[in-house]
């Protein structure tokens, strides 16, 4: 009985969001954090649950052109340089049919309808591949005029790590149980 967290971060602070979920999920479950490109596609049997998350582009999921865009505006390499979560969603696949997941994303605080959130389609995209979600999508909010790789709005790691727990809670009760 495991978690996994696949993650895909630009400037880092999708990764530090993933790190703090995984955190608060490590109060209940074992836990791996993973880096898209080093993310299996067939879920193992024994994950019970996946968590998936990146940064929000242009009101939505990462592009090969905005992350393109991405690598132009940044100060120092992208954490993720290759496929995104778009991609690797179209290939994973649970092993165990209907495998607990939830998705999560980075995006510039303020209304949703104006930024946008790349969180439904990983939801959307997680449940057509035959993942079951466990709760609505997440949102973590970056400041627009920060330094790139400290970006988190004040409060968001606490938020995320009190997320992970709160998606970890009821499988741990259910495994154990």
């Amino acid at each position: 009985m495991s978690a996994l967290v696949v993650y895909e971060s630009m400037f880092g602070n999708t990764k530090r969001v993933a790190d703090a979920i995984a955190d608060g999920i490590a109060e209940h479950l074992p836990v791996e954090t993973v880096e898209v490109s080093e993310a299996p596609t067939e879920i193992p049997v024994g994950v019970e649950l996946l968590v998936v998350g990146g940064p929000t582009h242009v009101h939505g999921m990462t592009t090969v052109r905005t992350r393109a865009s991405a690598a132009l505006r940044a100060t120092s390499p992208l954490l993720s340089r290759g496929s995104g979560i778009r991609e690797w969603l179209e290939k994973a696949r649970p092993k165990m049919k209907a495998t607990p997941a939830a998705a999560f994303d980075t995006r510039i605080n303020g209304p949703a309808i104006l930024t946008g959130s790349a969180a439904g389609g990983f939801a959307r995209r997680l449940r057509s591949a035959g993942f079951r979600l466990v709760g609505p999508s997440r949102s973590f909010l970056i400041r627009s005029k920060a330094p790139q790789e400290d970006a988190l709005v004040e409060g968001e790691l606490a938020a995320a790590r009190a997320w992970g727990a709160a998606l970890a809670t009821p499988i741990e009760a259910k495994v154990r149980g």
